[in-house]
C-alpha cells in the first residue's frame, strides 16, 4: 500500500466513521508499521550547543587565517577580552535556541526577535564603548566589502550547523531561521573583528553589525521557503 492510499484511507476514516472497512485499516496500519525504524536519539541541548559554538569560532578563525588576522592584532588586551568574550556568550545563547527549535517541546527561553535586538544592540553598545575614532574614509567602499566578507562567512557556519541538527525537526521554519541565522551572522561579526584593521567607530558599528541582522533575515526567508515547501501556510 502506497503513502497516498494510506492518507485516502485515513482521511475517509475521520470524515465518515466507520465507513471505511476494518482490514482496510489493519493493511494500513501493517503497512505503516513496517515502514518504522529506530531514530537515534539526539545528543543533549548542551551538547549540541557546545557543538554549534564550537563550529562558529572555527569558521570565524579559518576565514582570519586565510585573509590574515589584522584585527586582532591591532586590539588592546581589554579590546580583544570584551569584543570576544561579548560574542561568546550572545553565540552560545543563539546556538541553544537553535537547537531548542529543532527539537520540538524544548523550552524557549528568549523569543527570535528578542535575541536577534538584544545580540544587535549589545555588539553596538561595546563597539560604541570601544572605538572612538569618529573618521569617515571610504565609508561605503570598504564598509560593503566587510559586510560582504561577514556574510560570506555566515554561509559554511549556517550550512555546519543544520549538518549538525539535520535529524532535528523545525516546527517554526521561519523563526528557527532567523535564530539559525543571527548565529550565522555571529560567526561572520567574529571574523570580521579577527581580521579587519578599520577601527573606524561608524565603520565597526554600521558595517560589522549589519551582518547579524542581515542574516538573520536570510535565515528567516529561507525558513520561510521550506515551510511553503512543506505546504505549511
Amino acid at each position: 500500500m502506497k503513502d497516498r492510499e494510506i492518507d485516502d484511507v485515513l482521511n475517509e476514516a475521520a470524515r465518515v466513521p466507520h465507513a471505511v472497512e476494518p482490514a482496510l485499516l489493519r493493511r494500513a496500519a501493517e503497512s505503516m508499521k513496517a515502514s518504522l525504524r529506530p531514530v537515534r536519539p539526539l545528543p543533549s541541548t548542551p551538547v549540541l550547543t557546545a557543538g554549534l559554538v564550537l563550529i562558529c569560532a572555527a569558521v570565524a578563525l579559518l576565514g582570519a587565517a586565510v585573509a590574515g588576522f589584522y584585527g586582532i592584532e591591532k586590539m588592546t588586551v581589554w579590546e580583544r577580552a570584551l569584543i570576544f568574550s561579548t560574542l561568546g556568550v550572545l553565540a552560545w545563547a543563539a546556538a541553544t535556541e537553535f537547537a531548542n527549535g529543532m527539537i520540538p517541546g524544548s523550552r524557549r527561553r528568549m523569543s527570535p526577535g528578542a535575541l536577534l535586538g538584544m545580540g544587535s544592540l549589545l555588539l553596538v553598545g561595546v563597539f560604541a564603548f570601544l572605538f572612538r575614532d569618529y573618521r569617515v574614509e571610504q565609508f561605503f567602499s570598504v564598509g560593503i566589502v566587510c559586510l560582504a566578507t561577514g556574510l560570506l562567512y555566515a554561509v559554511p557556519a549556517a550550512f555546519l550547523s543544520w549538518l549538525v541538527l539535520r535529524r532535528g525537526f523545525a516546527a517554526n521554519p521561519v523563526s528557527t531561521g532567523l535564530v539559525a541565522g543571527t548565529l550565522a551572522g555571529l560567526a561572520g561579526v567574529g571574523m570580521l573583528e579577527l581580521h579587519c584593521p578599520n577601527f573606524e567607530a561608524a565603520h565597526v558599528l554600521v558595517w560589522h553589525v549589519a551582518v547579524v541582522p542581515l542574516s538573520a533575515a536570510i535565515g528567516a526567508l529561507v525558513g520561510r521557503a521550506l515551510r511553503f515547501r512543506q505546504g505549511l501556510r
